[in-house]
């Protein structure tokens, strides 16, 4: 039996049923991916760091759950930037630059470092996991990043001296994605 065929009153409980359906349907469709939903989240993490020269933040996914997260910040216990001011030392940015081109403040464990830390500190296996992070990860981090076995790299931004990452991810066949090509500081 088709709508025109009912009666009045079930005809409008049908219309009312079909276009309640199709809100539904267009409701669903406006959801946010979950790669907007982790950058959401990311930005929300990023907003805790304690110093003000490198705000990053990095979330670790896996299989669809964010399973830690951490900011720039200083080892617990220890006096923050913005409290007690910053340690600066001088790094070359790129590789076969001379040194003393960069500032890098030393007060603070990186964003990646801190959620890598996370994940041992509950004993959280990161092991094909995906991280998210503001800025692409320095040498340091990416060392730890594939020792750990995480799988993939989704940056926001490029990092001031990110070009020794890039180089050890490339010789690992460390996926990697740099959204914006702008460095953030």
């Amino acid at each position: 039996m088709e709508i025109k065929d009912l009666p009045y009153k079930q005809r409008e409980i049908q219309i009312a049923r079909a276009a309640s359906y199709k809100e539904e349907k267009m409701k669903k469709e406006e959801r946010m991916t979950r790669e907007t939903y982790y950058l959401t989240v990311l930005e929300a993490v990023r907003q805790r760091s304690t110093c003000d020269r490198g705000k990053a933040g990095a979330i670790i996914v896996k299989e669809g759950r964010i399973i830690t997260t951490g900011y720039v910040g200083a080892p617990t216990g220890m006096p923050h930037c913005e409290d007690n001011g910053h340690l600066i030392e001088f790094h070359s940015p790129e590789p076969g630059f001379s040194p003393g081109l960069t500032k890098h403040c030393i007060r603070t464990v990186h964003a990646e470092l801190n959620a890598i830390l996370q994940a041992a500190d509950f004993g959280i296996s990161i092991r094909g996991a995906t991280m998210y992070c503001t800025m692409f990860p320095c040498f340091e981090c990416a060392k730890a990043i594939v020792n750990v076995g995480i799988k993939e790299i989704i940056a926001v931004h490029l990092y001031q001296t990110q070009q020794w990452g890039i180089l050890l991810f490339r010789e690992v066949g460390l996926p990697y994605r740099i959204l914006n090509q702008e460095k953030l500081y």
